[in-house]
Protein backbone atom coordinates (compact mmCIF):
# COMPACT_ATOMS: atom_id res chain seq x y z
CA UNK A 1 0.00 0.00 0.00
CA UNK A 2 1.31 3.55 -0.76
CA UNK A 3 0.17 6.32 1.23
CA UNK A 4 1.33 9.94 0.35
CA UNK A 5 0.71 13.10 2.45
CA UNK A 6 0.54 16.36 0.32
CA UNK A 7 1.78 19.64 1.52
CA UNK A 8 4.50 21.99 1.68
CA UNK A 9 5.84 20.64 5.29
CA UNK A 10 3.68 23.24 7.59
CA UNK A 11 2.77 21.88 10.95
CA UNK A 12 -0.72 20.68 9.50
CA UNK A 13 1.27 18.72 7.36
CA UNK A 14 3.31 17.17 9.99
CA UNK A 15 0.50 15.99 12.08
CA UNK A 16 -1.66 14.38 9.09
CA UNK A 17 1.88 12.55 8.40
CA UNK A 18 2.29 11.53 12.77
CA UNK A 19 -2.01 10.56 12.42
CA UNK A 20 -1.22 7.99 9.14
CA UNK A 21 1.88 6.65 11.17
CA UNK A 22 0.07 5.79 14.15
CA UNK A 23 -3.09 4.35 11.86
CA UNK A 24 -0.55 2.03 9.87
CA UNK A 25 1.00 0.63 13.44
CA UNK A 26 -2.54 0.04 14.67
CA UNK A 27 -3.37 -1.26 11.55
CA UNK A 28 -0.94 -3.35 11.58
CA UNK A 29 -0.17 -3.40 7.50
CA UNK A 30 2.82 -3.22 5.35
CA UNK A 31 2.54 0.15 3.47
CA UNK A 32 4.98 3.32 2.11
CA UNK A 33 4.23 6.35 3.58
CA UNK A 34 5.96 9.21 1.48
CA UNK A 35 5.52 13.18 1.81
CA UNK A 36 5.50 15.03 -1.26
CA UNK A 37 5.88 18.42 -1.51
CA UNK A 38 6.37 18.99 -4.96
CA UNK A 39 3.45 21.70 -6.37
CA UNK A 40 3.48 19.62 -9.88
CA UNK A 41 2.57 16.44 -8.30
CA UNK A 42 -0.03 17.74 -5.22
CA UNK A 43 -1.68 19.65 -8.36
CA UNK A 44 -1.32 16.32 -10.64
CA UNK A 45 -4.02 14.88 -8.03
CA UNK A 46 -6.30 17.48 -8.22
CA UNK A 47 -6.05 18.63 -4.55
CA UNK A 48 -5.80 22.27 -4.24
CA UNK A 49 -5.45 22.94 -0.38
CA UNK A 50 -2.99 21.08 1.70
CA UNK A 51 -2.30 18.77 3.93
CA UNK A 52 -3.91 16.02 1.76
CA UNK A 53 -3.89 12.54 2.06
CA UNK A 54 -3.85 9.67 -0.96
CA UNK A 55 -3.87 6.02 -0.74
CA UNK A 56 -3.36 4.45 -3.48
CA UNK A 57 -3.32 7.11 -5.92
CA UNK A 58 -6.78 7.94 -4.62
CA UNK A 59 -7.40 11.57 -3.06
CA UNK A 60 -9.31 10.70 0.32
CA UNK A 61 -8.91 13.91 1.86
CA UNK A 62 -7.39 17.61 1.10
CA UNK A 63 -7.31 20.61 3.35
CA UNK A 64 -7.62 18.99 6.98
CA UNK A 65 -5.91 17.10 9.20
CA UNK A 66 -8.15 13.51 9.35
CA UNK A 67 -7.58 11.49 13.03
CA UNK A 68 -5.80 8.21 13.20
CA UNK A 69 -9.53 6.72 13.24
CA UNK A 70 -10.69 7.78 9.86
CA UNK A 71 -7.61 6.93 8.41
CA UNK A 72 -8.06 3.28 9.73
CA UNK A 73 -11.20 3.53 7.80
CA UNK A 74 -9.77 3.95 5.08
CA UNK A 75 -6.80 1.41 5.62
CA UNK A 76 -9.18 -1.60 5.97
CA UNK A 77 -11.42 -1.35 3.12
Amino acid sequence: MKIEILGMGCPKCKILYENVQAAVKEVGIDAEVIKVEDMDTIISYGVMLTPALVINGEAKASGEVSSSEEIKKWLKK
